[in-house]
């Protein structure tokens, strides 16, 4: 690491510690040849892969601004957008991959979502999974009740009436 101050091609590290909530590394270095100190902060990089095929760093802020959008109305903190936010990142993170599909990040953000708020969960759904007919809506809110189609229709048989087919 190169001195901001001398710009000496060497550094030495003299503390380190872990900071936002763990994502990154904060380290204190001294410089060999003027003495000074300076901090860095080290982080993992994770890029999103773009369906245009561009690349671009993950971004908390771009997940609390899609999501926002649909927890307009809905009585959701910023709080909980940004923990929804971290909930995210860590996930996909911990798939250990350097590089991810933005339709990847997308469902990384349904299940923390639908846990937060069903409604929410299904505007984000119908946009993200482009809802093409009221069936869509239909499955998808089944979905987020908790029964599959598959349950709904065993039950239903069990009960003496006609499955979905």
């Amino acid at each position: 690491m190169h001195c901001p101050f001398c710009r000496h091609g060497d550094s030495r590290g003299v503390d380190s510690r872990t900071s936002d909530d763990g994502a990154s590394i904060r380290r204190r270095r001294q410089c060999p040849e003027c003495g000074r100190r300076f901090t860095t902060i080290e982080t993992a990089s994770l890029s999103v892969v773009k369906r245009s095929g561009v690349l671009e760093p993950f971004s908390r802020e771009k997940i609390i601004a899609g999501v926002r959008k649909a927890c307009q109305g809905r009585p959701v903190s910023d709080d909980d957008l940004a923990m929804l936010a971290q909930r995210v990142e860590e996930n996909v993170r911990a798939g250990g991959s350097a590089e991810l599909d933005a339709y990847e990040v997308g469902l990384a953000i349904l299940g923390p979502l639908r846990e937060l708020d069903e409604v929410a969960y299904l505007r984000f759904a119908s946009v993200y999974q482009a809802f093409s007919s009221l069936e869509d809506f239909d499955d998808a809110a089944v979905l987020a009740a908790g029964e599959g189609p598959a349950s709904t229709a065993a039950e239903s048989e069990a009960a003496g009436g006609v499955g979905r087919t």
